[in-house]
């Protein structure tokens, strides 16, 4: 931060080897700063005696001066804090969904990649780097989609309160991005693959097991199964799915019931199989019935509900105890670390697919938004029909023999 002494030139006279007066001399304030502001901006300010300036000079650089102190704080300030401030401010307003999402790809996506960088240091490069990270390590484009709308939420609400001169995600074409990126599964699970994992499963989760692979049902909407018609209708062989276990430590006092993923509520067939492993479930583990928070509809009721799966102790399963559960079931059955109970809904959709059941139907059975998801994700599963030799030949066969007299006239000129 350069003093200047704006009464004389930098430029000394060949004669006197004195410094020239500039146009100013004698007139106004002598001694100017020159310093960067809490904005960014460049300033300057005017002293009459040069202690002064140099004062201040050094208030500045020190990060003292009242001028440039919010400027340093901004400087320093990490993207951790800065998404805890904007978190804080703004959940009041949020879903309960959205209050225990966003959390939650704070803490496990965007703060351990962020959280300890200063916020105005984050550039583009920055930003394409993460994604690259999370595309290589096979998270889902939805997922990833999530996760960047809320960076760039906070970031876009960091150049308003302006601590950033600008959004490096704006930079980003996530679409761009995600091209070519498939929906297909990494990795589907074979049928001997199922039945082992079925064999080293406890039986007071075996049910859950074939609910994941003969009804394509995420492990959020098998742990809200309950005992009850509401979502068993053994007598007509259907299952209505339409709800799923949440757990959220900030609401409801931990578990409540919601709706299931994007809103894929639906009544699918209930398969013979799987209606006997559930059967046996009940008979010889039964099921546990708690007083649950219901959001599955636009009035919230608290309830009872008797569902099916619980710890050896009868009480609900948290992600984290399911986690620990599943991980020593997949390594027993020599599954891959890529092997999530997800694999399981997997091998339901490629095992219609594969077997020749229409599209529509794995559609409905899947209970996605549109056939194009089904498509896009389990389009190599669809079986290979071979196209008859010589089909159009055969078709205009009788045209082509019904014109083998006369050239037209035409072809006679």
């Amino acid at each position: 931060m350069p003093i200047d002494d704006l009464w004389y030139l930098k430029k000394r006279d060949p004669d006197t080897k004195k410094f020239i007066p500039s146009k100013r001399h004698g007139r106004g304030k002598r001694w100017r700063v020159r310093y960067t502001d809490a904005d960014s901006n460049d300033r300057d300010k005017l002293f009459d005696l040069k202690r002064d300036a140099e004062t201040f000079d050094l208030n500045c650089r020190s990060g003292v001066a009242a001028e440039v102190k919010v400027g340093r704080e901004m400087e320093q300030l990490t993207f951790a804090e800065y998404a805890q401030r904007w978190k804080e401010s703004r959940e009041s307003g949020w879903s309960v969904e959205t209050r225990r999402r966003v959390p939650q790809n704070l803490r496990k996506r965007l703060v351990p990649a962020f959280g300890e960088q200063s916020i105005r240091s984050i550039t583009l490069t920055d930003v394409m780097a993460w994604l690259g990270r999370l595309l290589d390590d096979g998270t889902a484009k939805s997922s990833i989609g999530l996760y960047f709308g809320v960076l760039k939420t906070i970031l876009n609400a960091a150049v308003i309160d302006k601590v950033l001169d600008d959004n490096p995600c704006d930079g980003v074409n996530l679409a761009q991005v995600l091209r070519g990126m498939s929906r297909a599964p990494r990795w589907v699970p074979t049928e001997d693959q199922v039945l082992k994992l079925t064999e080293v499963v406890p039986r007071r989760f075996r049910a859950a097991i074939w609910l994941g692979a003969g009804e394509g049902l995420r492990i959020g909407e098998v742990l809200g199964m309950e005992d009850s018609s509401r979502c068993l209708d053994v007598a007509h062989e259907e299952l209505h799915v339409v709800q799923q276990l949440r757990h959220s430590r900030e609401h409801f006092g931990g578990f409540y019931l919601a709706a299931p993923k994007s809103g894929s509520t639906g009544t699918v067939d209930l398969d013979a199989v799987v209606a006997e492993e559930v059967a046996t479930h009940i008979k010889e583990v039964g099921p546990v019935e708690f007083e649950l928070p219901d959001i599955t509809s636009e009035r919230r009721v608290s309830r009872p509900a008797a569902l099916l799966f619980t710890t050896t102790s009868g009480k609900l399963i948290t992600d984290r105890y399911w986690s620990e559960l599943w991980e020593g079931w997949r390594s027993a059955a020599g599954w891959p670390k890529s092997g999530t109970f997800h694999s399981l809904r997997h091998f339901f959709a490629t095992t219609l697919m594969s077997n020749g059941v229409e599209p529509q139907e794995v559609q409905h059975a899947l209970r996605h938004a549109s056939l194009r998801i089904t498509l896009e994700t389990y389009v190599h599963w669809l079986p290979k029909k071979d196209r008859p030799r010589g089909l159009i030949g055969q078709i205009l066969r009788p045209t082509k023999g019904s014109h083998t007299g006369a050239p037209a006239a035409q072809d006679r000129n």
